[in-house]
């Protein structure tokens, strides 16, 4: 059931509970007593954003999730969609593995995003989600496939949950745990990310959460007006950042934004962002960074370079 949020509408209510979490929460401090996060991103879905390696090179991320297996369920052979990057059905996305190795040589973590705006996926049993999952661990991870791998040899790191589409399905916390178990089996980290929507409770993901399996969420505040980031009145937003940090027992949060006004409505100057956005979700320990979308819009506006340093 969702709690209502009404009473947050007081601000001087909101105004003692960001006081609390001020007290309550110490943040994470570099040498020079400053909070270090990290930029995360989305490669994949637009030619404009260049290679992988080349992204990862720039030294400003510090994860990266390839986007998307955007096909699966309903008796579907799982598919990636790299847009116009390559087409893994002729093995054609093999290059993506050099870009992989490069990134992860770069200290950046590589993740496989399942789901996406937009594809044709759906989780209708119990055995469709370990299918999946079995298919994620010998054609992207750290198993063996008999036919050849959509990027080839190299393993990435983790799999990002993004999952936007079809009916509410129990089945994404039976492969969230089922990949975990794989790895833990075979001695191998296998990172659990997600991207829910800001509103909370996401109808796709929160119970999936609520295992405490995930390391890394990107909460995405864009495209929903009772929740993105409004200067006018950012009430709403502060109090669903409060509800995910507290609700939720992930690793680490990110604030999810358009890296330009074009990605989604949402956007947040860099100027607003570090004076009035940071200060505030920086207050939470979880607080982990800042995830970018994506990577072809942050191409055009340069925003992880004004940022960078900075969150």
């Amino acid at each position: 059931m969702e709690i209502q949020l009404s009473s947050f509408a007081s601000s001087s209510f909101l105004l003692i509970i960001l006081g609390l979490v001020g007290c309550l929460f110490e943040p994470t401090t570099g040498r020079h007593g400053r909070v270090h996060g990290g930029i995360a991103t989305y490669w994949g879905q637009n030619i404009r954003e260049g290679r992988l390696t080349t992204a990862c090179a720039t030294g400003k991320f510090q994860i990266v999730n390839i986007g998307f297996l955007s096909t699966f369920g309903d008796g579907q052979p799982p598919q990636v969609n790299l847009t116009r990057h390559c087409n893994p059905i002729c093995n054609g996305c093999w290059n993506v593995s050099a870009g992989i190795v490069n990134c992860q040589n770069d200290g950046v973590k590589v993740m496989l995003s399942i789901g996406g705006p937009h594809g044709n996926y759906s989780l209708s049993s119990a055995a469709e989600a370990l299918d999946l999952a079995d298919y994620i661990w010998n054609n992207f991870l750290y198993g063996h496939s008999t036919s050849p791998r959509p990027f080839g040899y190299a393993p990435v790191d983790g799999v990002d949950f993004r999952i936007e589409r079809g009916e509410f399905s129990p089945y994404y916390t039976l492969l969230a745990r089922r990949l975990h178990d794989y790895g833990r089996q075979w001695g191998r980290k296998v990172y659990l990310t997600a991207a829910p929507r800001c509103h909370f409770p996401d109808n796709y993901l929160t119970q999936s959460l609520h295992t405490g399996l995930f390391d890394y969420v990107w909460v995405r505040f864009f495209d929903d007006q009772k929740c993105q980031y409004n200067s006018g009145n950012p009430s709403g937003f502060q109090s669903s950042w409060m509800r995910w940090i507290h609700s939720i027992p992930a690793r680490k949060f990110y604030l999810g934004i358009p890296a330009s006004e074009e990605a989604g409505e949402g956007y947040v100057a860099p100027s607003v962002l570090m004076r009035k956005v940071l200060p505030f979700v920086k207050r939470s320990a979880s607080y982990g960074g800042v995830m970018l979308f994506d990577l072809s819009n942050d191409v055009q506006t340069n925003y992880s370079s004004l940022i960078s340093g900075r969150v």
